[in-house]
């Protein structure tokens, strides 16, 4: 097993290292140098960073270019996630991905908001033809910016194979890149994977003590231990000219010198992202939010960046054997930071207690749970947990506290309340909230059916049928009524809603619907006069905003301009 492990990763490291992918084929999509903030694969919050994110020096406007010769294909804009994106598909099979625009070059700027109008939304998206936005390579598509879920101004940039399956940029060239740093390791720790295992004399999770020596590596004293056992990384590599922690390009670990598990970050599938809650220690990032990065695998959760380790990760520590266990994290441009963990065995002379909390709901992970008492049902499918689970479940009035916020949950999880005993109006404002332990009450999608309201939900935690009578706020932010506005480029209101959040808006002139972009960081509504359908010289403007469960606000006002 142990020689076929070691042929494949040979085999591995010969397909990604052939030149079948195209070097220097694609170009940087920014003229400025390449610094970068964020790097591929990095452990983000229920998925792995699908790109790279390129420093655009703090500011917002900078020129991006089609990193290759091919069409637009796809155009989306969203509130959240990447904003506005752009998608180009290239003759070779490849698609490059470029978000959190601040806008598009003016012919595709041009045709998007025809789109807009027609649809009479801001959020749309757009599947071009192949000769409708040809692209040369080099050409202006857009201008930097920090639309979307972004937290400062930087160009998301993908490249992506036939399959959409995200790929590490750096397997295509991108050079330019600086990092002469290698990985650092923050800490490291122990598990226990059976019930007769033990560490050190401990079971569970155990913080270990390295000890770093002059090279910059990492040595342990030796460890006692018996049973099935595995080990987990907290690291972080820190690229030249920034000060970023990212992501680390891979981790190989080897057994007595033999090739034992290795996580290399070239390529995943969207499919497999929420698995990142498996590769994790997910109950330690809940509590301390930070990511222990587990040195195993399961056998029926793949992920194409573990490959096929062996036995899955997990080391059987047994009499007459001493194990050299040794980790290598890289980076992409090869530099190394390495841990020598020596472990001997030592048996544990006494009666290891279980101690799982046993309730009256075992759930097992391949089997559908439900469960219907008094207002409240729960549906768990199929797949949706990743352990066989006793359920800690408690259910008062309108009110479920459902498991462990520290237990991962891979499928939605269906909670519904029975709302029969309440008026139509009444309905209207009802929603289901998940309650934070300090008390605060987050809107959870609520779909309403005559006396059943249900959400789908991947967390556990408490979750609540509660209510929202108070409709959003609108304040206008450059102007006033009646206000003389021919010089002005833009006209911009600031919309906020705090329980439920913004639904929906719509602005009109003159009963005219105009475009209003919205950026839901700032909370701002901005319409751009160059559109060019604000024609009249007195003006009637109205903003009708509605939040998550139909509050309504109506602002008007009264503006005039020359045109």
């Amino acid at each position: 097993m142990k020689i076929y492990f070691g042929l494949l990763i040979l085999f591995t490291q010969i397909f990604w290292a052939q030149n079948e992918l195209p070097q220097d084929y694609f170009q940087k999509p920014i003229d400025i140098p390449l610094v970068l903030s964020g790097t591929f694969g990095e452990l983000r919050s229920n998925h792995f960073h699908a790109g790279l994110d390129i420093k655009t020096q703090g500011h917002i406007g900078l020129e991006v270019k089609a990193s290759a010769e091919g069409y637009i294909s796809r155009i989306k804009i969203q509130r959240f996630g990447y904003g506005k994106a752009i998608y180009i598909t290239h003759p070779n099979g490849y698609q490059t991905v470029y978000a959190h625009l601040n806008k598009f070059a003016p012919k595709i700027e041009k045709y998007v908001k025809a789109y807009q109008y027609d649809k009479e939304s801001y959020e749309v998206q757009l599947f071009p033809s192949p000769d409708k936005l040809p692209v040369k390579a080099q050409e202006v598509i857009a201008y930097s910016g920090n639309l979307g879920s972004s937290d400062g101004p930087h160009l998301h940039f993908e490249i992506r194979d036939s399959q959409s399956r995200p790929m590490n940029p750096f397997l295509f060239g991108f050079k330019e890149v600086k990092d002469t740093k290698p990985p650092r390791l923050k800490n490291i720790y122990a598990f226990t994977a059976s019930k007769d295992a033990h560490i050190n004399f401990k079971r569970g999770r155990i913080k270990l003590k390295p000890i770093r020596d002059q090279n910059g590596n990492f040595k342990l004293p030796e460890i006692q231990a018996a049973g099935d056992i595995y080990f987990g990384i907290e690291a972080y590599d820190q690229l030249d000219y920034a000060f970023n922690r990212n992501g680390y390009y891979e981790v190989d670990v080897k057994l007595n010198g033999l090739p034992f598990f290795t996580s290399t970050f070239n390529r995943f599938a969207f499919s497999e992202s929420r698995y990142i809650n498996r590769l994790i220690d997910y109950g330690y990032y809940k509590e301390y939010k930070r990511k222990i990065h587990k040195l195993r695998s399961y056998d029926y959760q793949r992920l194409e960046i573990n490959g096929n380790p062996v036995n899955n990760g997990i080391l059987r520590i047994e009499d007459t054997i001493n194990y050299k266990y040794d980790i290598k994290i890289k980076d992409f441009k090869g530099n190394t930071t390495q841990i020598h963990i020596p472990i001997s065995y030592e048996p544990l002379n006494e009666n290891i207690k279980d101690s799982i909390a046993k309730t009256n709901y075992f759930v097992k992970h391949d089997y559908a749970f439900a469960y219907d008492k008094g207002l409240v049902d729960i549906y768990i499918p199929k797949h949706a947990l990743y352990n066989d689970t006793y359920l800690d479940l408690e259910v008062e009035g309108e009110s479920v506290k459902l498991h462990d916020y520290r237990t991962p949950v891979h499928k939605g999880i269906t909670i519904g309340f029975d709302v029969s005993q309440y008026t139509d109006e009444d309905k209207q404002h009802l929603f289901i909230g998940k309650k934070m332990p300090w008390g605060k009450i987050y809107y959870v999608n609520t779909t309403k059916k005559k006396n059943r309201f249900t959400a789908g939900v991947k967390e556990f935690g408490e979750y609540i049928l509660t209510k929202d009578t108070t409709p959003p706020t609108i304040k206008p932010l450059n102007f006033r009524n009646k206000q003389w506005l021919s010089r002005f480029r833009y006209l911009k209101l600031k919309i906020e809603d705090d329980l439920t959040g913004i639904d929906s808006y719509r602005a009109t002139v003159n009963g005219k619907f105009i475009l209003m972009e919205y950026d839901y960081k700032t909370n701002t509504l901005v319409h751009d006069f160059n559109d060019g359908v604000v024609n009249e010289t007195e003006n009637n403007f109205k903003l009708v905003v509605t939040d998550k469960v139909g509050n309504t606000t109506i602002f008007e006002s009264k503006f005039f301009r020359k045109n």
